[in-house]
C-alpha cells in the first residue's frame, strides 16, 4: 500500500484533494510531522491563498529544508506549485528554491479578469509519466492570479488572455518534484488521471 503524506500548509482544497484520493482508493494523511513526510511514498504540497504565509506557515512548522531534502515523488498543487520555486512576485516572497523560476502576476484585463478561474485547455508539450492517458487539450480547473514562465521544466500549458495571450506552465518536472498550477482534485476525469498517475506511473 503506498503512504501519501498530504503537508498542512493551510490551503483550503485540503478536504477535497482527500477526497480526490479516496475515490482512487488511496488513503493519505494531513500531517506537519517531519519523519511522516520523510517516509511517505509520495508527498503531495498543496495551497490556496498567499505566497508569503504560506512560506511563514511552513518555517514554523520546521519543514522548509525538510521538503527540499526529499527525494520520493512529490507533486505541488496550485500555490504548493509556485512555492516550489524560487521565488514569486507576491509580496517579493523568497520560496522553496528547488525549481528554478519566478511566479509572476497574471496580467488583468476587461476580457480576461484575474484571478483566472474556471476550466482552462491545456497544451502537452513534453512526454512524461504523468501526463500518460491525457490527451492534448484537455481541461482542468484553474483558480490562480499568480503563474510560472515557460520553461526546460514544462510539461504541460495554458494561456491566459484574448487578445495578447499569455503562455504560462501548467504542469512542471524537475527531478523528483513535479507540480500542477489546476486543481487536479476538482478537474474531473483529467484531474483523476494527474492524480493517478503521480500515485502509480512515476518513480
Amino acid at each position: 500500500m503506498t503512504s501519501i503524506a498530504i503537508i498542512d500548509s493551510g490551503g483550503a482544497n485540503i478536504a477535497s484533494l482527500a477526497f480526490a484520493l479516496k475515490r482512487l482508493k488511496f488513503d493519505s494523511v494531513l500531517t506537519s510531522d517531519r519523519s511522516t513526510i520523510e517516509s511517505a511514498d509520495r508527498v503531495i504540497l498543496p495551497g490556496v491563498g498567499a505566497a508569503k504565509n504560506a512560506m511563514s506557515r511552513l518555517d514554523r512548522a520546521g519543514l522548509v529544508d525538510v521538503i527540499r531534502g526529499l527525494t520520493q515523488p512529490v507533486l505541488g498543487i496550485c500555490l504548493g506549485m509556485q512555492l516550489l520555486f524560487d521565488r514569486s512576485d507576491e509580496e517579493d516572497t523568497e520560496c522553496l528554491g528547488i525549481i528554478p523560476g519566478i511566479a509572476g502576476k497574471l496580467p488583468a484585463t476587461s476580457e480576461s479578469p484575474v484571478p483566472n478561474m474556471g476550466w482552462c485547455a491545456t497544451r502537452l508539450r513534453q512526454p512524461h509519466p504523468l501526463l500518460d492517458g491525457l490527451e492534448d487539450g484537455c481541461f482542468f480547473y484553474y483558480l490562480h492570479s499568480y503563474a510560472l514562465p515557460v520553461s526546460e521544466y514544462t510539461l504541460a500549458t495554458t494561456t491566459h488572455g484574448v487578445e495578447d495571450p499569455l503562455e504560462f506552465s501548467s504542469l512542471v518536472a524537475y527531478e523528483n518534484f513535479l507540480a500542477a498550477q489546476f486543481h487536479p482534485e476538482r478537474s474531473s476525469a483529467a484531474g483523476a488521471t494527474v492524480l493517478r498517475n503521480f500515485l502509480l506511473g512515476v518513480t
